[in-house]
């Protein structure tokens, strides 16, 4: 049947259709990813936006209310440079619509070559050869067909040819693509879209209804990577919402930060994309200009590592509730998953996008107080999907499970994978911050040693009730404003002036260890307690960690080290999550005895 023009369903569901196709075909996008990073996940990137599509996207009276909200939908889901590309694409089309009726040939090649331009200036540096050449040639020849096409399908069968054959140049166009002998991952992903969008207009069904099996990797476009550099290291995206945002001055704002910029948008809504190795100043720049709706900041060097780097056929996860400095965790390749800062209305990312050297500071003066929430489930089910591509093994040690559901919500995220055969342990380390950390820095030592995850699990297991987290609060009113404290007990301790040391029990459960009425009396307990320790059992390794108060710490850090005769194995800020029950001002020991009694 001939088609003379789109009406909104045509629109709708030519896009759908689109859209599904790309998801369909997210593992090989995946597989031939290696520009700007070769980081493994343009196919999810562009499956992520496209879903927003499908997930958000409605008929609506007019072609033009209808092109809206699928514009609106694709910006907001976007993820990755291809998905911000693609999406700012679509908003471009969007704007360049003169009128509610229906599209035309002509119509609608206007539309894709006037959207062009606003795909170029998302873009802070294009590069030719990607994603945005293939969108420029084939809205070229949708341009040059126009006049001498019956219809829909035969302007989409001819231009379709002109993109393949640009996508195919891109190999040739851009070194790291040649070296890799693959085509580049974003633009394949734009093809995959026309001719989604061609299937329903010729066929009336999605590309995920035709029964055809995801298309296998060809032996042509099978990637060799081996020479990549990340030079920043998470691929950090916002979608920020505002009233009169300057496009352009957030790119003056943000180009410092990073490479590979991408803006899209309107004056009331902008996605943000860019590759920089300090997230938490990027989303701080953000905050105030608007409403950071939504953000995330992937580690691409560790993404890296898990595909063509990779130390052992074990990995190990943590949540960062474990206090563990970043140099270990790069040394033995382990895995943080940040747990959610809600703070003045917006859910930050802990010690990646809100840093305790930010976020104390903020404490005081915040009118609500922050609240903590565990990881989304969809976002650990999406991470162990990753990583049991690359590792055989994976062990997930947590936050003690009496004090947080995120060790709940590893075990329901893992437990879906155990039907597929995966192998994941979730271990509750019925501890926080310091000690997690010493139990994490254990475990990631065995697997460097090469035990099997059995005996790790065992030893972890044990080791638990011998490692051990005392800290000094010198107030309460943060444990009473998180409500850790019931105000009747909180106004006690003040009036007492109550400087109690806090330890965790063998259930995972916060207790007080004892009591002390001042700063000074709590580390003298503090002190003793590490001396009976180090008397009876020998401390092997301790750690010192504190909520935004280098002195206090280094305070500690002498007393103990005259104890221990050693200094600490580390000294680092605490997470944020903990600081903002514990206090501005908060200090911990935190100490491991690898030997019984």
């Amino acid at each position: 049947m001939s088609i003379q023009y789109l009406d909104n369903e045509k629109i709708y569901y030519s896009f759908l259709s689109g859209a599904q196709e790309v998801i369909r075909n997210k593992r090989l996008l995946n597989e031939i990813n290696v520009f700007p990073v070769a980081d493994g996940d343009t196919g999810s990137n562009l499956a992520s936006t496209m879903n927003a599509i499908v997930r958000e996207a409605k008929i609506l009276k007019t072609v033009r209310d209808t092109l809206n909200s699928i514009a609106d939908a694709a910006l907001t889901g976007a993820r990755g440079n291809s998905g911000i590309i693609i999406a700012q694409y679509f908003n471009g089309i969007f704007m360049s619509l003169r009128d509610d009726g229906n599209i035309t040939l002509q119509s609608f090649a206007n539309m894709v070559k006037n959207a062009v331009p606003h795909a170029y200036e998302a873009i802070s540096n294009p590069v030719e050869g990607t994603i945005i050449t293939v969108i420029r040639e084939w809205a070229d020849a949708v341009d040059r067909y126009k006049d001498t096409c019956e219809d829909f399908h035969e302007l989409f069968r001819r231009s379709l040819v002109d993109a393949q054959i640009s996508l195919k140049a891109t190999t040739g166009k851009l070194k790291v693509l040649e070296e890799s002998h693959v085509v580049d991952s974003g633009a394949k992903g734009f093809v995959y879209f026309l001719q989604g969008f061609a299937d329903f207009l010729r066929t009336g069904h999605f590309a995920a209804e035709n029964g055809q099996e995801e298309e296998i990797l060809a032996f042509a476009e099978l990637p060799g990577h081996d020479h990549d550099v990340v030079t920043h290291r998470y691929c950090t995206e916002a979608l920020l919402s505002g009233v009169n945002l300057n496009l352009e001055g957030l790119r003056s704002m943000l180009s410092p930060l990073g490479d590979s910029l991408i803006i899209a948008g309107h004056p009331a809504k902008v996605k943000i994309h860019l590759h920089t190795s300090n997230p938490e100043k990027l989303f701080q720049l953000l905050r105030s200009q608007g409403e950071i709706i939504e953000q995330k900041a992937d580690d691409m060097l560790r993404q890296y590592e898990d595909a063509y780097q990779k130390k052992s056929s074990i990995a190990l996860v943590t949540d960062s509730i474990a206090d563990v400095p970043q140099e270990i965790l790069d040394r033995h390749q382990i895995h943080m998953i940040p747990l959610n800062l809600v703070f003045e209305n917006t859910s930050y990312l802990d010690k990646v996008t809100m840093t305790p050297e930010i976020f104390y500071p903020l404490l005081e003066q915040a009118p609500e107080y922050p609240k903590s929430a565990q990881p989304n489930p969809k976002q650990l089910e999406a991470y162990f999907s990753t990583l049991t591509r690359h590792y055989d093994e994976i062990l997930v040690i947590t936050v003690a499970s009496a004090q947080s559901g995120t060790h709940s919500a590893f075990v329901k995220a893992a437990e879906k994978f155990a039907e597929q055969g995966k192998r994941i342990i979730v271990v509750d380390s019925k501890q926080n911050s310091g000690a997690e950390g010493l139990l994490v820095w254990k475990a990631a030592e065995r697997i460097a040693e090469g035990w099997s995850l059995e005996d790790i699990v065992t030893e972890i297991e044990e080791l638990r009730t011998r490692t051990k987290i005392l800290v000094s609060v010198n107030t309460l009113k943060f444990m009473v404003r998180s409500g850790r404290l019931n105000k009747a007990t909180g106004l006690l301790g003040k009036w007492m002036n109550l400087k109690p040391v806090i330890s965790i029990d063998e259930a995972g459960k916060g207790k007080i260890e004892e009591k002390a009425f001042s700063e000074g009396a709590a580390r003298e307990k503090i002190l003793k307690i590490v001396q009976t320790a180090q008397e009876k059992e020998g401390i092997t390794r301790y750690a010192i960690v504190h909520a935004n108060d280098p002195k206090r710490a280094e305070e500690y850090r002498k007393a103990c080290v005259q104890i221990l005769k050693k200094e600490p194995d580390y000294i680092m800020n605490i997470s944020t999550i903990v600081g903002m029950s514990a206090g501005v001002g908060c200090v911990a020991v935190s100490y491991m005895c690898e030997k019984e009694a």
